[in-house]
């Protein structure tokens, strides 16, 4: 591939991808082509910027950019295998399941190439076990731009595209009176994302998870947790759902199973469930899910993810980002108000819904990239890689003192 130029990549892709995504970023004066990448950081095309990721695409990048023992895994596995035979039995594929079955507390997995994938997958097999129809989620939770994610999702996603699918129903997160409401005999399945990233990552109130499946084994409904960001030790633990005690009968995982280099997603489900494949096995089909050559990176980053020790340095990277946050905050009155944190899923709340779009660029310009939370621009999503050190930590904070202290120039300016 011939190597492009700054300039001449902006207009490629102006031209034949995003104009409009091309532009903004041009006009907001973040013009920013990625170029190497490597750990905690990214540089530009021309090599004169370098960030460090503390958006990671969501937890993609939860073990930084091009991890060595992953990519040598994956250069091992290409060795051998290639992207094999979703109508096949696979041995790649059953040993990843059955890891994964260890894992989760969940027998059964069925594979994807992405999130909105394994999430519509979800939701047809919820459908299928229960035989209903109606699928409620969360006011301003996101699991996906494809066919049903797209419908559990607020109008803006999908209101350009025609009207929402019958069945989907929406409450608010965290409120279980109206939770209570909704969830009826006829409800296939509840799906909530353990700490929804695009609102803002609001940690669920005490009990409301436990309620949640309490409801949803009262009324014969199903209970689907979506930790594509959440899971994989961003919270401290493996799944964000272990904080509450809480098993869902479908687990969907994404982004980080990946390891960054090749994608990979998982449907984890219940023995009831899995049913619904037993009269027609081929019935749902994904080519490229849970493609062999990836299966061995894939049991990687579960034990690596795993590890109890990596899970402690978890924690430990979360209680001194809590501990700065709280002397950010006498320092930046005015403009923030609080972090919103599970382990290292944390969401910067300020004061003003300019904030975020504001925190953005101001981000940009300190070093670090971090973006506002589309569904509540008050907040900005703060995702570091979970492998970042104590040092690294601590530069971090220092950027984010000057970012906050630019966003409060920018509002008063």
């Amino acid at each position: 591939m011939p190597l492009l130029t700054k300039p001449e990549t902006f207009d490629l892709f102006a031209r034949h991808i995003s104009p409009a995504k091309a532009a903004f970023f041009q006009s907001a004066g973040i013009d920013f082509v990625m170029g190497r990448r490597e750990g905690p950081f990214i540089w530009d095309l021309d090599g004169a910027t370098r960030l460090i990721n503390c958006h990671c695409n969501g937890g993609v990048y939860n073990l930084g950019h091009r991890h060595p023992a992953l990519v040598q895994t994956l250069i091992d596995s290409l060795q051998t295998l290639d992207i094999g035979n979703h109508h096949l039995v696979s041995a790649p594929r059953a040993a990843l399941a059955a890891r994964l079955a260890e894992l989760t507390g969940l027998p059964y997995t069925v594979f994807a190439v992405g999130g909105g994938e394994a999430i519509d997958l979800a939701i047809k097999v919820a459908r299928g076990a229960t035989g209903r129809l109606k699928i409620i989620s969360a006011s301003g939770g996101y699991h996906g731009h494809t066919g049903y994610a797209l419908h559990t999702g607020d109008e803006k996603y999908f209101s350009p595209f025609g009207p929402r699918m019958p069945g989907f129903v929406q409450v608010p997160f965290g409120d279980a009176g109206a939770l209570a409401s909704a969830l009826d005999g006829d409800t296939a399945a509840l799906i909530l994302e353990t700490v929804p990233a695009t609102l803002g990552m609001p940690i669920p109130p005490p009990g409301y998870l436990a309620q949640a499946r309490m409801l949803c084994d009262q009324r014969g409904a199903l209970l689907i947790l979506d930790e594509i960001q959440a899971g994989l030790g961003r919270t401290g633990r493996l799944w964000a759902c272990q904080h509450f005690d809480v098993q869902p009968d479908i687990l969907v995982i994404g982004k980080g199973l990946s390891g960054g280099l090749y994608p990979m997603a998982a449907t984890c489900m219940s023995v009831r469930c899995e049913a619904v494949f037993h009269a027609d096995p081929f019935i749902h089909i994904s080519t490229f899910g849970g493609a062999e050559v990836a299966c061995p990176l894939a049991l990687q980053v579960l034990d690596l993810s795993s590890d109890p020790a990596f899970l402690q340095h978890v924690r430990a990277r979360a209680a001194q980002f809590a501990e700065g946050f709280v002397e950010l905050r006498a320092r930046h009155p005015q403009v923030l108000v609080r972090l919103r944190q599970l382990g290292l899923m944390m969401g910067v709340e300020m004061a003003h819904p300019a904030c975020g779009p504001l925190w953005s660029k101001a981000a940009y310009d300190q070093g670090f990239l971090s973006v506002y939370a589309y569904n509540d621009t008050r907040v900005a999503q703060f995702l570091p890689p979970l492998i970042i050190d104590h040092a690294l930590a601590d530069e971090l904070l220092e950027r984010v003192d000057a970012a906050l202290g630019q966003v409060a120039g920018m509002l008063t300016g």
